[in-house]
C-alpha cells in the first residue's frame, strides 16, 4: 500500500525538475516559498493587529503576485526554463501578496485587492491552460 501524496508535491513525474527532494518527497519549489511566507504573513499581521487598509495594498497585491503568475505561465510552455531558486523566490513574493489580501479577507470578506488577484490569475491561467491543451492535442 502506497502512502497518499504530500499536498505540496503536485507535479507529475515529467516536471520533477521543478521540485526539491526533501526526505524522499518531491516538494514544489514555488509552493515551498509561498505557503510558509503566507502563513507567517497572516500570523504577523494578526499579532500586530495590522490595519485593513495600507497605502501600498495595490502594489503588494498585484506587484508581488505578478512574478509568480508570469513565471508559472511561461513555465507551462517552457518547462525547463528558470530555476528552482527563482521559483521559490517568486513563491515568497506570492506568499506576501496572498498573506496580505487573505488577512484582510478574514477580517472583512472579499476585499477589492483579493478580487483583483483572483481576476488576474483567472485572466492569465485560463488562456494558458487552453493553449497548452490545444498544443497537447496536436502533439
Amino acid at each position: 500500500m502506497s502512502s497518499p501524496p504530500f499536498w505540496l508535491s503536485h507535479h507529475p513525474e515529467a516536471e520533477l525538475a521543478r521540485t526539491y527532494r526533501l526526505g524522499g518527497v518531491h516538494v514544489c519549489a514555488r509552493c515551498l516559498g509561498t505557503y510558509p511566507v503566507l502563513f507567517s504573513a497572516i500570523a504577523l499581521q494578526i499579532a500586530v493587529r495590522a490595519p485593513l487598509r495600507w497605502r501600498w495594498d495595490g502594489l503588494v497585491a498585484v506587484g508581488l503576485l505578478l512574478p509568480a503568475l508570469l513565471d508559472w505561465a511561461y513555465g507551462r510552455f517552457r518547462p525547463l526554463a528558470g530555476s528552482n531558486a527563482w521559483r521559490t523566490g517568486t513563491g515568497v513574493l506570492l506568499g506576501l501578496a496572498l498573506g496580505r489580501t487573505l488577512y484582510v479577507h478574514f477580517r472583512s470578506p472579499l476585499p477589492l485587492w483579493l478580487l483583483v488577484q483572483a481576476a488576474l490569475v483567472t485572466a492569465v491561467a485560463v488562456p494558458v491552460i487552453v493553449l497548452r491543451l490545444r498544443r497537447q492535442g496536436r502533439g
